[in-house]
């Protein structure tokens, strides 16, 4: 079993950033890529970015987030820069095989809310 915490997320103004942190515990494997999704009220939950060997964004956040790995702490980031209203979402981690397909992952956390205030 894996375990992911999310911590990081909060209120912000837009134009803002913030950074997400994943820590993972448990069987966790290097060939694991670990990654972001969003859900936004009334939508569905989309991919937002991962990494396994390189990293992968979504077209609505390249050039404004970035993710990273820290494999000594077994901890992935998400540093968010321009921040818009439209990322106010619930931001869950995953880890698993990769896929742009939430339910694809083998393990997610528990949300983390980031709010974007206009």
């Amino acid at each position: 079993q894996v375990q992911l915490v999310e911590s990081g997320g909060g209120l912000v103004q837009a134009g803002g950033s913030l950074r997400l942190s994943c820590a993972a515990s448990g069987r966790t494997f290097s060939s694991n890529a670990m990654g972001w999704f969003r859900q936004a009220p009334g939508k569905e939950r989309e991919f937002v970015a991962a990494i396994r060997y390189s990293t992968y964004y979504a077209d609505s956040v390249k050039g404004r987030f970035t993710i990273s790995k820290d494999n000594a702490k077994n901890t992935v980031y998400l540093q968010m820069n321009s921040l818009k209203p439209e990322d106010t979402a619930v931001y869950y981690c995953v880890a698993g095989p990769y896929s742009r397909t939430y339910s694809a992952y083998d393990y997610w956390g528990q949300g983390t809310q980031v709010t974007v205030s206009s």
